[in-house]
């Protein structure tokens, strides 16, 4: 049927009307990168509201009301408040941001930011860092966890806020009466399951006996790939191949004697339950340790609180539970891979850890009160404020060597390289499911008997085969 004039050219600026939109949009996706450093000019916006999207933690710790509170006050000259975003703490920008329904400025891990600047996707803004108060303060490592190139460009996509990586958290008052005679080898005032993972397997493998399976010593959801993960990097694996660790064609899990972290794995799920096997033990751990069921876990640094809270209503003062909660680093693993073989001494341990900042997004309409909402935030006394509620262990240097121990242990891991940082691209998400699965099922075999991976050649095909699995999701499925 033929078309008349008038529906001709209707039709046509309707296709122009969608070539248009698909233009508008085209260049927010493409050239907010480029462009979006000259959004900052220093001139603040005035009147405005800005969303910001917090973790949860920090909510329920009033470190977020505090920090508003401080905020608004300083900017109150200006009309700028800053207000709880009120949405999930993973709340998708991409989503709601080209809608208006996204946060102005969040708070995540570098991996989790990361990924709205990953390819063609520009969801938030190149930061001008050099402003900032904290810029100076904040070791290139950290500052490389944000880093894209576009162009050939360099910009920077996240202002670092605290360093990740997993530590070792244990009852003092639960280590055995005889511990500086019979655990400590070496006569350094340190107890030696805390030092290394042959003598904290064989504590827990005590415990167990002793207990009747009531009690246990080492305790953690073996199938959690970010902590899992360390066991496969300390013996030469690795996610991603190339100079930056983004080069998704090279998966490395299997690569070197990356196979003798499922050893490890399968060995200590031996002295757990079968809750190792998937979430139980990450969700009990802050009770079970309170009330003395285990002796130690692992986790981040900024979940200290958690664990003190525990405690505390389990009937301790808090005195007493902050005398006897202990962050330690993670003991050192056996060269020879094997829990039961420390004869050729032991290595520091690789662990998976990121950078956890602030970013601010592509379509908020106020970038400058967001930069300074982003500087306030980094400031000194405000990490400082959050280090002291949250227990997290703060990305500025200078902090960090006031603050000492830990912190600046942390700080030095990362300048180090024993911190593996997670690769801050979108294929990062393919990697969870297969290696979690794999975990789960070495732990599976050891404690249902089904010792399926018993020998070295079947751990070595079975993390080939999640290095596998993992390439075709990104690749052949089309994952990334």
């Amino acid at each position: 049927m033929k078309k008349t004039l008038p529906a001709i050219i209707a039709h046509a600026a309707v296709i122009l009307a969608l070539i248009l939109l698909m233009g508008f949009l085209g260049v927010i996706a493409a050239g907010v990168a480029a462009e979006g450093s000259e959004k900052f000019t220093g001139e603040l916006e005035r009147n405005v509201t800005l969303r910001i999207l917090e973790n949860d933690t920090a909510k329920e710790q009033g470190y977020l009301k505090e920090l508003l509170e401080a905020f608004n006050k300083e900017y109150a000259g200006y009309g700028i408040v800053a207000v709880d975003a009120n949405m999930d703490q993973y709340t998708d920008l991409e989503m709601g941001g080209p809608y208006g329904y996204g946060p102005d400025v969040l708070y995540q891990a570098n991996d989790a930011l990361m990924k709205y600047v990953d390819g063609t996707r520009k969801h938030i803004l190149p930061v001008p860092v050099e402003k900032l108060d904290c810029y100076a303060h904040v070791d290139d490592n950290a500052w490389d966890a944000y880093k894209v190139t576009i162009d050939t460009q360099e910009f920077v996509c996240g202002v670092p806020v605290n360093i990740q990586q997993p530590l070792l958290y244990y009852r003092k008052d639960l280590l055995p009466e005889n511990w500086e005679t019979e655990w400590d080898d070496d006569r350094n005032g340190v107890p030696d399951m805390i030092e290394n993972w042959c003598d904290l397997y064989r504590y827990s493998q005590l415990i167990r006996q002793q207990s009747a399976g009531s009690k246990y010593g080492y305790m953690k959801s073996l199938n959690d790939g970010y902590f899992a993960s360390g066991y496969f990097f300390s013996y030469g694996g690795y996610v991603f191949g190339g100079e930056d660790g983004k080069d998704t064609t090279d998966v490395g899990f299997s690569k070197n004697d990356g196979y003798l972290g499922g050893k490890i794995i399968r060995q200590l799920a031996s002295v757990m339950n079968l809750e190792c096997t998937e979430d139980t033990i990450t969700k009990n751990s802050y009770s079970r340790m309170a009330q003395g069921a285990y002796f130690a876990t692992m986790t981040t640094p900024d979940v200290y609180t958690m664990f003190l809270k525990e405690m505390v209503l389990a009937g301790y003062t808090e005195e007493y539970a902050k005398e006897n909660l202990v962050m330690t680093s993670v003991p050192k693993l056996p060269v020879s891979g094997d829990l039961e073989d420390e004869s050729q001494g032991f290595r520091e341990m690789t662990v998976m850890g990121g950078v956890n900042g602030y970013a601010i997004s592509s379509y908020t309409k106020a970038p400058n009160a967001a930069l300074a909402f982003v500087n306030f935030a980094t400031s000194y006394n405000m990490i400082n404020r959050r280090a002291e509620l949250l227990g997290i262990s703060p990305a500025r240097g200078d902090l960090a060597e006031t603050l000492g121990g830990l912190n600046a242990t942390i700080n030095e891991n990362l300048a180090d390289g024993t911190i593996y940082v997670m690769p801050s691209v979108r294929a990062l998400a393919q990697v969870w499911t297969p290696l979690q699965t794999y975990c789960a099922v070495l732990a599976d075999d050891a404690l249902t008997g089904k010792n399926a991976y018993v020998t070295d050649d079947a751990l070595k095909k079975g993390i080939a085969n999640v290095d596998s699995q993992i390439y075709a999701a990104i690749h052949t499925l089309g994952g990334a």
